[in-house]
């Protein structure tokens, strides 16, 4: 089975915030260091490191191209990944790396350039859903009680109180059967429909989509606090190598 995966890397990152980013010498959460390289580099090796996938198309803005191409050329000199150009929107960029694969691609699974913890584990068990059912997303079931409100003048109002085993917060990766996310996309393109999502395309389809639980460890990093978090769970991550190196 040809398993393909696609990582958005195209964002302004504005959520940061300017200052963090003049620390970190980027504007964009995507390249921002975690212990020396990029926090895209980390997630693609996540993906790199399973023998299940056969290629990766990260999508970046056009002024990125030359040198993340470079950089993952170096770090994937067999050309396992590859950068692409993105659009304006994750939708645009994931669109765009989709139309650059090939054909015969069976499964795709999209994952956010910002989530470099996710594990091999979980990896393997959304592709398991996917290739038995046709599209399968990661989730976790939500710690704190979740309310339902109203805006008005100024205040929001609660109106219920939503039962948490009905609900999941979606992480990614997303991963879908090859066909199926081609049309999502081209039916959204059709009707001018811009989703949070993969799996809001996909679900617009009258597909079932499938959920995978994962763990609270798979953050995504979108803010300057992440970034204190990231780098406690990277160091608890390359601990048990016993080497006194750091790895991803």
């Amino acid at each position: 089975m040809k398993i393909a995966v696609i990582v958005p890397a195209a964002g302004l990152g504005t959520r940061m915030g300017r200052s963090s980013a003049e620390r970190a010498g980027t504007s964009r959460k995507q390249f921002m260091l975690l212990e020396g390289e990029p926090i895209m580099l980390h997630t693609v090796r996540k993906f790199a490191a399973s023998p299940r996938i056969h290629e990766i198309v990260v999508a970046v803005r056009s002024e990125d191209l030359d040198w993340v191409g470079d950089m993952l050329a170096r770090e994937f000199p067999s050309g396992q990944a590859r950068a692409v150009e993105g659009g304006n929107s994750r939708q645009q960029s994931v669109e765009n790396a989709l139309a650059a694969l090939e054909p015969d691609t069976d499964l795709v699974a999209v994952h956010d350039a910002v989530r470099p913890f996710i594990d091999l584990e979980t990896i393997d068990k959304v592709l398991d859903e996917a290739a038995e059912t046709g599209a399968a997303i990661v989730g976790v079931v939500p710690v704190d009680t979740v309310k339902q409100v109203s805006r008005a003048n100024g205040h929001a109002r609660i109106r219920a109180t939503l039962p948490r085993d009905r609900l999941v917060l979606a992480q990614t990766p997303q991963v879908f059967r090859y066909g199926l996310l081609m049309q999502a996309f081209q039916a959204a393109r059709t009707d001018g429909f811009t989703g949070t999502d993969e799996a809001s395309l996909v679900e617009r389809l009258d597909v079932d989509v499938n959920v995978v639980l994962g763990t609270d460890r798979n953050i995504k990093i979108t803010k300057p606090s992440d970034m204190d978090l990231a780098r406690l769970f990277f160091q608890e991550q390359a601990a048990p190598l016993g080497t006194g190196e750091i790895h991803s």
